[in-house]
């Protein structure tokens, strides 16, 4: 997937979250996020749509204005549909004006902010609407390959530089002297290998023996990864070898370690 692709995906999934959450109740619990309410998840949503069109816009390569510019969702569930659809838009129309080479704030660590933050909320748009489906009771569907470019996000931003070198907690749990995990969609192309060494997680798409593999359809693996879905719901998900390997990973692939 190109930049393109990722915000018209983008559009296309916050056009259904906004449907799912479009006047329900703003005190819904969301099950996913233990610590958030539907207006929580609605207000995250949007606000990093909008602050992202906000970085890719004004081509910032320092965030704090984008950060300075929050702007909460409406507090009336009548109005979220609109807002959600129109931050999408807002994000979509500043990607289409840029360039992937435009100099753009990359948290990752690395030198390519649009293409980073074009995926970065094409990932956000698949997992927070699985976060919406736990909560309102809908059915959560990916097409398979939709579902492996979001785990490519995931994977790739939880092991980036970036986020090693300023998530400390994260890093002191996930230091290894060579342990692997091969993770493994059986519906669509998709692989990738993910190896713990002592000052970094080195990821790679390749086949080869590990010490736990996981393999099974996309969207489970998805929904296990980013700890949408516990293993004992993943009935479509087989796992060979060291599974306290994998608790351990399951267990520290948060975004907010600690919690």
């Amino acid at each position: 997937m190109d930049t393109t692709a990722y915000l018209e995906a983008v559009v296309e999934q916050a056009g259904t979250f906004a449907d799912w959450v479009d006047g329900r109740d703003a005190t819904t619990p969301v099950p996913t996020c233990p610590k958030w309410t539907l207006a929580d998840l609605v207000d995250h949503v949007g606000s990093t749509q909008r602050m992202v069109a906000m970085l890719v816009g004004g081509r910032m390569t320092e965030p704090s204005q984008a950060f300075a510019g929050y702007v909460p969702a409406p507090a009336d569930p009548a109005q979220w549909r609109a807002w959600l659809t129109g931050t999408a838009a807002e994000a979509k129309q500043a990607f289409d004006a840029a360039d992937d080479d435009t100099p753009v704030w990359d948290p990752s660590g690395g030198a390519a902010g649009v293409p980073f933050w074009s995926r970065r909320l094409f990932g956000e748009a698949c997992v927070h609407r699985a976060d919406a489906a736990a909560a309102l009771g809908e059915r959560y569907e990916l097409a398979p390959e939709i579902a492996v470019a979001a785990i490519d996000d995931w994977l790739d931003t939880m092991t980036s530089r970036g986020y090693w070198e300023n998530q400390p907690g994260f890093s002191d749990a996930m230091r290894g002297d060579g342990q692997t995990l091969h993770f493994h969609a059986s519906d669509a192309p998709g692989e990738w290998l993910a190896r713990r060494e002592p000052d970094r997680i080195a990821l790679e798409h390749s086949h080869i023996k590990a010490d736990v593999a996981v393999r099974g359809p996309a969207t489970d693996l998805l929904l296990m990864i980013s700890r949408r879905r516990p293993m004992s719901a993943a009935t479509g998900l087989e796992v060979h070898g060291d599974r306290a390997l994998l608790d351990h990973w399951i267990g520290n692939m948060d975004w907010v370690t600690g919690d």
